[in-house]
C-alpha cells in the first residue's frame, strides 16, 4: 500500500477567465497549426517576408524554380489543358451558357491558384455539380431562350457573390463546417450528382437538340425519349466507342499495373482523336454535334 505521508499534492493551474478561454478555443479551432508561432522571435523584416510568403507562396518557390521542374510542369500543363478544354465546354453546357465561358472558367482558377497556393496534387477549376446547381437556380428567374442577356448577367452575378462568400469562408477558416456533415450525407450527394451528370450526357450521346432545362431524373428521361426522332446513331456509335476505350484502359491498368500510363493518357487520346475525327470527317454533317460554331 502507498504510504499517505508520501503522497504529493497536485498543483492546479489558476482558472482562466472567460475572455482568455474563448480566445484560446478560437485559436485552437481556426488556427490549430499556428503558422506564425515560429516567427515570434524573428526580426520585423524577416517576419514580414515570411508572412508574405505564407499568403502568396509564389514568392517562396519562384526563386528556386529551375528547368527540371519546368519540364514536369510543362508535361502536366499539356495534359491538364487537353482535358480541361472538353471539360470546360461540357460544364458550360450544364449551366446552359456559351462554351467560351466554360473555357475561361477552366483557365483562370488554376492561374490564380498558382500564385496564391502551392499544392501540386490538387485540381482547381469548374465542378459539374456547381454548374448544374447554377443552372437550376437561375432558370427560375430568367430564360436563356427568352432573355439570354439577362440570363448571362445573372450567371455572372451569381458566380461573383459565390466567390466573395468562398473567399470569406476561407479567410475565416470555416472549412471546419464540413466536419458537421455526416459521411452518408456527402456520399449520397456525390452519388446523386454522378447519376444526374450521367443522365445529362444522354443529350450528347444521342445527339438530341431539344432538351429539358430541368435536372431531375424523370424530366431528363422524358426529354430523351420524347425526342426520339432527333436521335443520331452516328453520335451514339462514336460516344460508345470512346466510352468503351476509356473503360478498357482502366481495366488494363488493374490487370497490368506496369501499364498505368495507358490509363493516364487515355482521356488525352480520346480528346485528340475526337478533334481529328470531327475535323476531317466533318462530323457536323453526320448528326454529331460540335461546338466550334458556337464559340
Amino acid at each position: 500500500m502507498t504510504n499517505p505521508s508520501q503522497t504529493q499534492a497536485v498543483n492546479f493551474a489558476a482558472p482562466r477567465g472567460f475572455a482568455a478561454a474563448f480566445q484560446a478555443d478560437c485559436k485552437e479551432t481556426f488556427f490549430p497549426d499556428d503558422p506564425f508561432h515560429k516567427l515570434k522571435h524573428e526580426k520585423p523584416l524577416r517576419k514580414l517576408e515570411k508572412t508574405i510568403q505564407y499568403f502568396i507562396p509564389l514568392f517562396e518557390w519562384l526563386p528556386d524554380y529551375n528547368l527540371r521542374l519546368f519540364r514536369y510542369d510543362l508535361l502536366a500543363g499539356i495534359t491538364i489543358t487537353t482535358l480541361s478544354i472538353p471539360q470546360g465546354i461540357s460544364y458550360a453546357k450544364f449551366a446552359n451558357i456559351p462554351p467560351i465561358y466554360g473555357l475561361y472558367s477552366s483557365f483562370i482558377p488554376p492561374l490564380v491558384y498558382a500564385i496564391f497556393w502551392s499544392s501540386k496534387h490538387l485540381a482547381v477549376g469548374t465542378v459539374a455539380a456547381c454548374a448544374l446547381l447554377v443552372s437550376e437556380t437561375i432558370r427560375t428567374k430568367a430564360s436563356l431562350k427568352d432573355n439570354p442577356t439577362l440570363y448571362l448577367h445573372l450567371i455572372f452575378t451569381f458566380t461573383f457573390f459565390t466567390g466573395i462568400f468562398q473567399t470569406a469562408l476561407g479567410f475565416l477558416r470555416l472549412g471546419i463546417l464540413v466536419d458537421f456533415l455526416s459521411h452518408s450525407t456527402i456520399t449520397g450527394f456525390m452519388r446523386g450528382t454522378a447519376i444526374i451528370i450521367c443522365l445529362q450526357q444522354l443529350k450528347g450521346i444521342f445527339g438530341v437538340k431539344h432538351f429539358t432545362t430541368h435536372t431531375d431524373v424523370v424530366s431528363v428521361l422524358q426529354a430523351v425519349f420524347r425526342h426520339r426522332d432527333e436521335w443520331r446513331w452516328q453520335s451514339a456509335v462514336v460516344g460508345v466507342i470512346f466510352l468503351v476505350f476509356l473503360q478498357f484502359t482502366r481495366y488494363l491498368r488493374q490487370k497490368r499495373p506496369t501499364l498505368f500510363w495507358v490509363s493516364a493518357i487515355g482521356p488525352m487520346v480520346v480528346v485528340l482523336v475526337g478533334y481529328i475525327f470531327a475535323f476531317f470527317a466533318h462530323a457536323e454533317k453526320h448528326g454529331i454535334d460540335i461546338v466550334s460554331s458556337s464559340l
